[in-house]
């Protein structure tokens, strides 16, 4: 009896592990995907007024940053690749967490210097994965 209730803990713990790694793992998935998006406007759509005049630019003065505003949408694909890249069989949650923190960094700085809803965009999706692969480690 004592074997089948010690296999039982087992399984149980198992269990609740990949769930765990399910959940986290979703997260940092929903997380790089933001990013994609935040990459492919930034890189592909800022010029377009809809989208510059969201963080108060004209169309002048959004044609003058575009470069500079292409450039930062590269790096956020970088974060959304490095993301992906350490859910796979190479990566490892250390590398994730690392990602992650520069998520919530890059947004706290963006909620400082740009528009306070990138603190919600980036930095509170990017904790709350942080917080789930710690705890699934």
């Amino acid at each position: 009896m004592h074997l089948v209730s010690r296999v039982s803990e087992w399984n149980k713990s198992q269990i609740d592990k990949r769930s765990n790694n399910l959940i986290s793992a979703t997260l940092v998935i929903l997380v790089s995907v933001i990013h994609f998006a935040i990459a492919t406007v930034e890189m592909f759509f800022w010029r377009l007024p809809k989208v510059h005049s969201r963080l108060g630019f004209d169309t002048e003065g959004a044609n003058k940053v575009a470069p500079i505003v292409a450039n930062a949408g590269l790096y956020n694909s970088f974060i959304a690749c490095g993301l992906i890249f350490g859910l796979s069989s190479w990566g490892s949650p250390s590398m994730i967490l690392f990602f992650l923190t520069c998520v919530i960094v890059a947004g706290i700085y963006g909620a400082l210097t740009l528009k306070p809803t990138t603190l919600v965009l980036q930095s509170i999706p990017g904790a709350i994965a942080w917080v789930a692969v710690w705890l699934s480690k």
